[in-house]
């Protein structure tokens, strides 16, 4: 099998299998079912919605600041519009290929800021790093919060965690590569080597970030935006009842971890969602136009944001 049609196949499968259960939750249930689902969406208030985009937002807009810290410990300072198109490309990228935007990401602000592809991609690394571990920490405590039932849901969590262990221990061994070229014997081998020093530097730019404070509250307050745009939709519902941190916490947990199986959770989120909120009592019509709602909002102000950087990000360095 050709390598474009393989590289085809692994990016658009995903695409697929999200098409495939948009019509699986609407063929699952009665047509009365999907005329109720949908009259719950049309009755929803705009206010929560455009407060749970605005969440979103901010979290993009925190992402890209974070960033800021991250290569400015490397001497490099680009200007933050750049970062904030370059975050929102990443998160477009994400919808058409699943895990194609922080290279993207980092290519588009190599172009604009003349910085090395190598070491941005070390400080992606670094914010990735950060990120598995702050999830795994929501994770650890949706298990414990959820009971029995979770733990049934996410049978394969042990199957998650023994890779995620294999891979950093292949990041590990990758990284450690470089020191053991020998460029002067080997001198053909010589570029290879300074790119993985590069991002070797990229990766520990975490570790010399001037105004840590700032970085960590930067962090803290991405996930905060997570869980509250999440939250907010509840309130755009009629008759919904507020949920507990439990139903929050646990829905937004294994909704974020159906975004990692198809492009940006096409599909699978909605199901997903609402099956933790049926769980806990919300009826399955008003759960899955809940999680519609969580998923279309902010997957629309990707679209729109998204695309509008490509164009504006060009137009604002014209002359680069």
């Amino acid at each position: 099998m050709s390598k474009p049609l393989v590289s085809a196949l692994r990016n658009f499968i995903p695409l697929g299998i999200g098409v495939f259960l948009i019509y699986y939750s609407l063929s699952s249930i009665t047509s009365d079912q999907r005329l109720q689902i949908w009259s719950k969406i049309q009755q929803a208030q705009y206010l929560p919605i455009l407060i749970s985009v605005v969440f979103g937002f901010l979290s993009h807009l925190s992402r890209a600041l974070r960033w800021k810290y991250l290569l400015n410990s490397l001497g490099y300072h680009p200007k933050l519009i750049n970062l904030i198109g370059s975050v929102l490309i990443n998160y477009l990228s994400n919808l058409v290929i699943p895990r194609s935007g922080d290279i993207l990401r980092v290519t588009v602000i190599s172009a604009y800021e003349k910085i090395p592809l190598s070491k941005g991609v070390g400080t992606v690394i670094s914010e990735r790093v950060i990120d598995v571990i702050i999830m795994l920490l929501l994770v650890f405590s949706a298990i414990y919060m959820g009971g029995d039932w979770i733990k049934a849901e996410l049978n394969g969590s042990k199957r998650l965690l023994i890779s995620f262990y294999t891979i950093m221990v292949l990041v590990v061994a990758i990284m450690l590569f470089p020191f053991l070229i020998n460029s002067e014997r080997f001198p053909f081998l010589d570029r290879i080597k300074s790119f993985f020093l590069n991002l070797f530097k990229g990766i520990l730019s975490i570790g010399s970030v001037s105004n840590v404070y700032a970085f960590w509250a930067h962090t803290i307050f991405i996930w905060l935006m997570y869980i509250m745009m999440f939250w907010v939709i509840q309130f755009s519902l009629p008759l919904s009842a507020t949920l507990g941190l439990e139903v929050i916490i646990v829905g937004f947990v294994v909704g974020g971890l159906s975004i990692a199986v198809t492009n940006g959770g096409i599909g699978l989120y909605p199901l997903a969602v609402a099956t933790v909120l049926n769980h806990y009592g919300m009826s399955y019509q008003m759960a899955l136009a809940y999680g519609w709602i969580a998923w279309s909002s902010q997957t629309i102000m990707i679209l729109i944001f998204g695309g509008l950087s490509f164009a504006f990000l060009a137009v604002v360095n014209r002359k680069k």
